[in-house]
């Protein structure tokens, strides 16, 4: 996979992108990736990619011809079509099954903006996808692209340690993820559920789905409506809610 960031601040993301699963990744040959200032590519004789927003109104609004260029620029001599994603407070929710979807592209571009928005026709004309990390709004779209770019990077073959760990993550089966132990097994009086001591992985692994189902009741109900549930699924949500009601 290779990824193109187009910001005015590649500072902010040099850090993340060479710390910790995203540098492994790098160093394992998982993902490239390149940084774009797009005011590079302003042709104002001031450097600008902004300006004041017709109809009037507070904030200046990010021009267009920087940004379609430096995207048809690195995207030229592509093979394959890349997604082009606009960081924006008015985008789709960002989930996990978001970030699966975009784990299977070979080409990501990211759009990172700043000031009061974007030129409506750079989100009409040039990007396949709009995404909002929540509903609040950030100075820039860095802090979302880099949260974004985490989820999906850590989903490619081989970049985590265990293969096991990201589809077993919480959202990723649809459901919270069961609570965790290690050692040691009694810490100041708070011991580890015996189960997850016994050895039997077949009680093990019915503990911890019944916990999922129970964190999710608690915590994120609404994940419960939207889930294609078994019959020993409901059962064990049916004992929940009994519990409760006690």
């Amino acid at each position: 996979m290779h990824i193109d960031i187009l910001t005015l601040f590649p500072e902010m993301i040099e850090g993340v992108f060479n710390s910790s699963i995203l540098k492994k990744a790098q160093d394992k040959n998982k993902f490239s990736y390149n940084l774009i200032n797009f005011r590079d590519y302003s042709e104002n004789k001031h450097k600008k990619v902004d300006d004041y927003p017709y109809g009037g109104g507070a904030g200046m609004v990010l021009t267009p011809q920087p940004i379609f260029d430096a995207v048809e620029a690195i995207t030229k001599e592509k093979s394959a079509e890349p997604r082009v994603i606009l960081m924006c407070p008015q985008g789709e929710p960002y989930n996990q099954k978001k970030a699966e979807e975009l784990a299977k592209e070979e080409n990501l571009v990211f759009i990172c903006g700043h000031y009061e928005g974007y030129d409506e026709r750079i989100r009409e004309h040039l990007v396949t996808d709009e995404i909002s990390i929540g509903d609040y709004v950030l100075t820039g779209g860095e802090l979302g692209a880099m949260a974004v770019i985490d989820s999906v990077v850590r989903l490619l073959p081989d970049v985590l340690g265990n293969q096991e760990s990201a589809p077993e993550d919480s959202f990723s089966t649809g459901l919270l993820e069961h609570p965790h132990y290690t050692r040691p097994a009694d810490f100041r009086g708070m011991k580890v559920p015996e189960v997850l001591l016994s050895g039997d992985h077949a009680k093990i692994n019915n503990w911890r789905k019944q916990e999922s189902l129970k964190r999710t009741f608690e915590r994120r109900e609404e994940l419960l409506r939207s889930e294609t549930l078994s019959d020993e699924d409901l059962k064990i949500l049916d004992y929940i809610k009994t519990r409760q009601d006690e």
